[in-house]
C-alpha cells in the first residue's frame, strides 16, 4: 500500500506518517513535507522520484504528471487499466492525504496584493484531489487533519471500509467546491483597472460572480407550511454569538419557523448590552425590555404584550437562574434561548418537555461586525434571483441625534428614545414603537399604513393595561403627513424619533411643536421587509 503526502498545514501530519510507517505503508511526499518526514528519521520517497521530473516553475508544476494521476485514477477492477499501469511501470497510490494553498487565509490579510492571492491559487492540489476522489472506491482521500484518527482507526481493524472512502470522497469534493468558490468570490470582486498586480486590489462589495456555500445542520420536519420541505444550514464560517452555534439542551426538534423567529430574538436581544429579554411571535418582538437581571427584563417584556407572548420565543442575553426559570415556565414558550442556564433554571423546564431550551455564546464584541457576532451581507431570494444588500448594522449614538423642536428632550427620554430605535430596527415595516423606562409599551408592525400600525400598538398597550402617557415613540421611517404624529400624540407619546427626510417635515416638526411634544431625527431609518 501506498500513501502520497503532500500538505501546505502541517498539523499532525509526522504523527499520521509514523503510523502509516508503522503499518507498513509505503510514504511519497512532496518538498516541504518530504523534508519533515527525512528529518524525522521516516522513510518517504520524493515526487520527484516517482515522476522522473523535478519540481520546477517554483513549485508550481511537481505532482502533474501520469505516474501520479494514473496511479490515483487507475480503477483495480478494470483489467485495462491495471495493464495500462504495468505497461508504463506505474505503481497505485491508495492514500492521498493532501491539504492546499492557504488562499482564503492569505487573501484575508490586511495589505494583501493580486500577487500574493495569485500565488496561493493551489494547481496539482486540486487536480490530485479531484483524481482521488473520482476514484473514491480503490483510492482514500484525505483532505483535513480531522480525518487521520478515524482512518487510522480503520486502517488498524484491517482496512478502510467503502462507506468512509465514499464520506471522504463527498469531503474532498467539497473542499474543492468551497475553494474554487473563495477564488471566484474573491477575483470577480476585483477592479483591476483600479488595482496594479503589486498593489493592495479595490473590491466591490458585491462580486460580478457569487457563490453561496453553506453547510448542512440538520432536515426539518417541513417548512413554513406541513407541505412544504425544508432544511437548516449554516454558512461555511460563521459568526461567533450566531444561532446556528447554539446548542440545544432540550426539547423537541427545531421547527423551520422556531428557527426565523429565535433568529430575531437572538439577533434583537444581543444588540443590548444591559441584561433585556425579547419575545418574538411571528418575526417580530412582542416585548421588550431591560432590566437589572433576567427575571426584571422577561417581567417587563411580558407585560407589553401577554396575549402574543403566548408560544413565543424568549431570549435573554444573560443567565438564566432559577428565578426568572420559574417565572417563564408559567406561560407557554416555544423556544427558550439564553447564553447560560444554571442547573437549578435547567431542571425547572425538564417537567416541560417540549420546551426548546437553547444555550448560545455571546459573542466576544469589539468593532468589528465579525467580532460583534453580525450578518456582513442579507440576502433574499427572488424568482431566479437574488437581492443581495449590506446588512443593516448601524448603530445610533446619542450624538447622532438632532432635536428639531423647541421641546427639548430630557436626559431619561434620551435614553428611552435610543432603546425604542434598537426595537424599531427589528420590527417588520411599518414599525410605531411606544416605549417608556427601558421596555416596550406598544408595538405595531408590519402594516401597509403607518397610520394603522401607530393605532395597533395603541391598542395592544391598551389590552395590556398599560398607559401610554408620557412615552416615547420610534417610527422606522419618516411621518410623510403630520396625522401619524397626531395618532401617537393623542395616544400619550410625549417624545418622538423618527429619520427624518419627508418633503412635509416641517409641517411634522410644526406640529410637534403646536402639540407640545419633543422630537429627535436620527438621520437613518430602519426599513425591515
Amino acid at each position: 500500500m501506498r500513501a502520497l503526502i503532500s500538505v501546505s498545514d502541517k498539523t499532525g501530519v509526522l504523527e499520521l506518517a509514523r503510523e502509516l510507517h508503522a503499518l507498513k505503508v509505503n510514504l511519497i511526499s512532496t518538498g516541504g513535507t518530504a523534508k519533515l518526514l527525512a528529518d524525522n528519521g521516516l522513510p518517504v520517497t520524493e515526487i520527484a522520484q516517482v515522476t522522473g521530473f523535478p519540481e520546477m516553475l517554483d513549485g508550481r508544476v511537481k505532482t502533474l504528471h501520469p505516474k501520479v494521476h494514473g496511479g490515483l485514477l487507475a480503477r483495480r477492477d478494470v483489467p485495462a487499466h491495471m495493464a495500462a499501469l504495468k505497461e508504463h511501470e506505474i505503481e497505485q497510490i491508495d492514500i492521498l492525504i493532501v491539504n492546499l494553498y492557504p488562499f482564503e487565509a492569505t487573501v484575508a490579510k490586511p495589505g494583501c496584493t493580486l500577487e500574493d492571492a495569485i500565488e496561493n491559487i493551489d494547481i496539482g492540489g486540486p487536480a490530485m484531489v479531484r483524481s482521488a476522489a473520482k476514484n473514491w472506491k480503490d483510492v482514500a482521500v484525505l483532505t483535513d487533519a480531522s480525518q487521520y484518527a478515524g482512518v487510522l482507526a480503520e486502517l488498524k481493524a484491517g482496512g478502510i471500509s467503502k462507506k468512509t472512502k465514499f464520506a471522504l470522497s463527498v469531503a474532498a469534493f467539497n473542499r474543492i467546491s468551497n475553494y474554487d468558490g473563495a477564488i471566484s468570490d474573491y477575483l470577480s470582486a476585483i477592479d483591476f483597472e483600479a488595482a496594479p498586480a503589486g498593489n493592495t486590489p479595490a473590491r466591490s462589495q458585491f462580486p460580478s460572480q457569487t457563490n453561496g456555500r453553506f453547510v448542512k445542520l440538520q432536515d426539518l420536519r417541513y417548512g413554513e407550511n406541513p407541505h412544504q420541505a425544508a432544511a437548516f444550514y449554516r454558512d461555511l464560517y460563521p459568526a461567533p454569538g450566531a444561532l446556528v452555534t447554539a446548542k440545544q439542551l432540550q426539547g423537541k426538534e427545531l421547527s423551520y419557523n422556531n428557527i426565523a423567529d429565535a433568529d430575531a430574538a437572538w439577533e434583537c436581544v444581543k444588540s443590548f448590552s444591559e441584561p433585556a429579554c425579547v419575545i418574538v411571535k411571528h418575526a417580530n418582538p412582542c416585548g421588550v425590555a431591560v432590566g437589572s437581571d433576567g427575571l426584571a427584563a422577561y417581567s417587563k417584556a411580558f407585560q407589553t404584550d401577554p396575549t402574543s407572548a403566548f408560544g413565543g420565543i424568549i431570549a435573554l442575553n444573560c443567565g438564566l437562574d432559577k428565578r426568572a426559570a420559574l417565572q417563564i415556565s408559567k406561560q407557554f414558550v416555544e423556544v427558550l434561548i439564553a447564553p447560560a442556564f444554571t442547573t437549578e433554571a435547567l431542571a425547572v423546564f425538564k417537567a416541560k418537555a417540549n420546551v426548546r431550551v437553547l444555550e448560545i455564546a455571546l459573542p466576544p464584541g469589539g468593532n468589528t461586525a465579525w467580532d460583534k457576532g453580525q450578518n456582513l451581507m442579507d440576502v433574499k431570494r427572488i424568482g431566479s434571483g437574488l437581492l443581495m444588500q449590506t446588512a443593516d448594522n448601524h448603530e445610533l449614538q446619542l450624538a447622532d441625534l438632532k432635536v428639531v423642536t423647541k421641546l427639548q428632550p430630557t436626559q431619561q427620554q434620551l435614553q428611552d428614545l435610543l432603546f425604542a430605535w434598537k426595537v424599531a430596527k427589528f420590527v417588520k415595516s411599518n414599525a410605531i414603537v411606544f416605549c417608556k423606562d427601558g421596555m416596550t409599551m406598544g408595538v405595531g408592525a408590519g402594516q401597509m399604513s403607518r397610520l394603522d400600525s401607530a393605532r395597533i400598538a395603541s391598542i395592544k398597550a391598551g389590552h395590556a393595561n398599560l398607559s401610554l402617557q408620557g412615552a416615547v415613540v420610534a417610527s422606522d421611517a419618516f411621518f410623510p403627513f403630520r396625522d401619524g404624529l397626531d395618532v401617537v400624540v393623542d395616544a400619550g407619546a410625549s417624545c418622538v424619533i423618527q429619520p427624518g427626510g419627508s418633503m412635509r417635515d416641517q409641517e411634522v416638526i410644526d406640529a410637534a411643536n403646536e402639540r407640545g411634544v419633543a422630537m429627535v431625527f436620527s438621520g437613518v431609518r430602519h426599513f425591515r421587509h
